[in-house]
């Protein structure tokens, strides 16, 4: 259950990570480690990279790892949130 859970809370950083990359938001310009590479954002591969750490704990039964990856998406989704709406 909690791998589930990971995995879509895994889908749902993907999708408010690339949104804000589209978004334009004028802290973008400012950061320059976002702007695309050969292999796309390095953001979004680190983002995968904390994915895959994750769900490899998991499948080695450490199940503390999935309750901080879901505070951590937690941060992330409602940061997003905070940036595409005009808050920040």
């Amino acid at each position: 259950m909690l791998f589930a859970l990971v995995f879509l809370l895994g889908i749902a950083n993907f999708a408010a990570h690339k949104a804000v990359l589209e978004s334009g938001h004028p802290i973008l310009e400012r950061m320059a480690w976002l702007r695309p590479g050969r292999f796309g954002p390095p953001s979004l591969i680190v983002e995968f990279a904390v994915l895959l750490a994750t769900l490899l704990f998991l499948a080695e039964g450490y199940g503390g790892i999935g309750w901080v990856y879901a505070i951590y998406s937690l941060c992330n989704i409602g940061s997003a949130w905070a940036l595409l709406t005009g808050r920040m």
